[in-house]
């Protein structure tokens, strides 16, 4: 695909326009699958209990599973689609307007899973009969067991109802209110000898741009921005994490973190052991920041240099110098990487450019419907928006391997942790490389540079965001937080991740305003994930250093299964125990090589 300007993505396969028959036909179907599934529920399975025959119970929940399938199918498909508009152009009030159709039907998805879910633990000791005498229930054997699990963390029927009922104009409220605010907001800035009007996303970008001015220039106008629309989006983080302690103190949690772990696929003691491992690392993490900032002639980092270029290298691509600089070192890994790659680039499954009313960050969504993805950016050209790119794709490929396995949509429920193993992947293969194709140090440097920005934003960063929603949810409890207090948390844990690595007096405390992470309420802890996945990943390569090609097909058995296991059960496969701390410290042994070289490189 030859264009000079990031593409937009293309969604007509999926359907022709928000106001096509094939769309109506689909909602239509939603909403009939829906309603035989409560059906189903209602006269038969509530006659079904644990003193029923082993068959009828296996039967039973095979139907109930083979139903499930279907509803996600329709529903992630349309899903996917109406999130292609909303994410790109927050202006469009048809496709608001259909979401909000979409959502009103599609919280009974949440009611009839509870009700599957409640069922399942009621005839939990029977499961493992069921498993044995049906291959629908055998081949989603790890699905019936989690459920079934998961099923004492339940209130009530009408209270679950009631629950996802009230979402809609609860936490999925605020959640939507914070991506119109966010998206809509923009700055009159400066840039290239003219004044333009930045949406935030591009002005976000500008923290990576090669003249220090302007980095500092964006500091200080989003510093300026925030305060303008912080009272909503304090009532956005209040209102979805009051919504969150309430909702977990009624159905037994232990707290906030319980929760997420369990939707981690995590055990308390493995997070313990890998953030234990984080905190480790910050003082090889601060000498790569005193570093850095003795390049721009200060003995401590101010917030704007933190993901500023160094070395000398190309500091601007084309998309299509991006596409080929991937393809290329995707294809030394794995041809089968690579073209998937293309493809997705060719069949314009990528919406990378920045404009008013597309929301900030990546992302990449399965479109099952299509057995396909789609991916968003906010390209600019820089090296690391590169980065980002492959990180996007990684996760594309890691969907299309459970696609090509023939995963149902159950069986793809993939959690965080996990989710972002191809994706960080990707980054480590196209990042280590182009480490072997430089022509000189200042080349090099360039590259460790994005390498570590990216490594400090996932260990130490993201440890600081830990430590921020820890603190929030644990005052939510007491009262709400103002906005003042938010920052105050947010400098605070910047402060004890970052230390004497940053300069105190320019540190970033509007962080929480923009970060859509924190505004989830179903997935609480968004971010520790992606310290899992950059470390679960790292020690993976490391496996792949030592095997070489014959690593691949089982590093793609693993991708398309990854929604069948626990964390700790599918890294067995590769004889890791991820509550060994020594398997944490290896992979973070990996980035203090690259800090050691960045620091030699003069």
């Amino acid at each position: 695909m030859a264009s000079k300007n990031p593409p937009h993505w293309d969604l007509t396969n999926v359907y022709p326009s928000l106001a096509s028959p094939q769309y109506a036909a689909d909602f239509s179907k939603l909403k009939n699958l829906l309603t035989e599934q409560e059906r189903f529920l209602a006269e038969k399975v509530k006659l079904v209990d644990a003193s029923s025959a082993d068959a009828l119970i296996a039967e039973t929940a095979s139907v109930l599973i083979d139903r499930f399938n279907q509803i996600l199918l329709v529903a992630g498909t349309m899903r996917s689609y109406l999130e292609s508009f909303i994410s790109t152009d927050s202006y469009n009030k048809e496709a608001q307007k259909k979401l909000s159709e979409y959502e009103l039907v599609s919280v009974k998805t949440d009611q009839v899973f509870m009700q599957a879910r409640a069922w399942l633990g009621k005839v939990a000791d029977k499961l493992p009969a069921a498993i044995k005498a049906n291959e629908m229930v055998k081949a989603h054997a790890f699905f019936v067991k989690e459920a079934a699990e998961q099923s004492k963390y339940l209130m009530s029927t009408p209270e679950e109802t009631l629950a996802s009922e009230l979402n809609l104009s609860g936490a999925n409220g605020w959640e939507k209110l914070q991506g119109t605010v966010t998206s809509q907001l923009s700055v009159d800035f400066e840039l290239d000898g003219k004044m333009q009007k930045l949406p935030m996303p591009a002005l976000i970008n500008l923290r990576s741009h090669p003249d220090e001015n302007v980095r500092r220039r964006g500091y200080e106008a989003e510093n300026q921005a925030w305060p303008t629309v912080k009272e909503p989006l304090a009532s956005a983080m209040n209102g979805i994490k009051g919504e969150v302690n309430t909702l977990n103190r009624h159905r037994g949690r232990k707290d906030a973190l319980h929760s997420s772990i369990d939707i981690a696929r995590l055990d308390r003691e493995t997070l313990e052991t890998m953030l234990e491992a984080m905190h480790d690392s910050f003082p090889m993490f601060r000498k790569y920041f005193k570093a850095k900032a003795a390049r721009f002639g200060v003995n401590q980092l101010q917030w704007w240099n933190i993901f500023a270029p160094s070395g000398e290298s190309k500091t601007s691509f084309s998309f299509d110098e991006a596409k080929d600089f991937i393809l290329t070192h995707f294809e030394g890994f794995s041809p089968d990487l690579s073209n998937f790659a293309r493809h997705a680039v060719d069949c314009n499954w990528i919406d990378a450019e920045q404009r008013d009313g597309k929301r900030g960050g990546a992302f990449c969504m399965d479109v099952p419907g299509v057995g396909e993805c789609r991916i968003l950016c906010n390209f600019d050209g820089s090296l690391d928006q590169v980065s980002t790119l492959a990180h996007e794709l990684g996760h594309g490929f890691h969907n299309d391997c459970m696609v090509k396995a023939g995963k149902t949509e159950l069986q793809k429920n993939t959690p965080m942790t996990l989710a972002e193993t191809a994706s960080i992947m990707c980054e480590t293969i196209v990042t280590s490389a182009a480490l072997k194709l430089v022509k000189n140090p200042q080349e090099e440097l360039a590259i460790l540079e994005t390498q570590l920005i990216g490594d400090a934003q996932v260990i130490v960063d993201i440890y600081s965001r830990y430590l921020f929603e820890k603190e929030v949810f644990e005052r939510r409890e007491k009262s709400e937080l103002s906005a003042d207090e938010l920052c105050e948390i947010m400098e605070n844990a910047q402060k004890a991740t970052y230390g004497d690595g940053l300069d105190e007096k320019y540190l970033q405390k509007w962080m929480w305003t923009w970060k859509p992470h924190y505004y989830s309420a179903g997935l609480s802890f968004y971010n520790y994930p992606y310290a899992f996945g950059l470390l679960f990943a790292t020690g993976l390569y490391a496996i792949y250093q030592q095997r070489g090609s014959a690593f691949v097909a089982d590093y793609k058995s693993l991708l398309a299964s990854t929604g069948e296991g626990t964390a700790a059960e599918l890294a067995m496969r590769f004889g890791i125990d991820l509550r060994q701390k020594s398997f944490w410290q290896g992979s973070l042994k990996v980035i203090e090589d690259r800090v050691n070289r960045y620091c030699e490189i003069k």
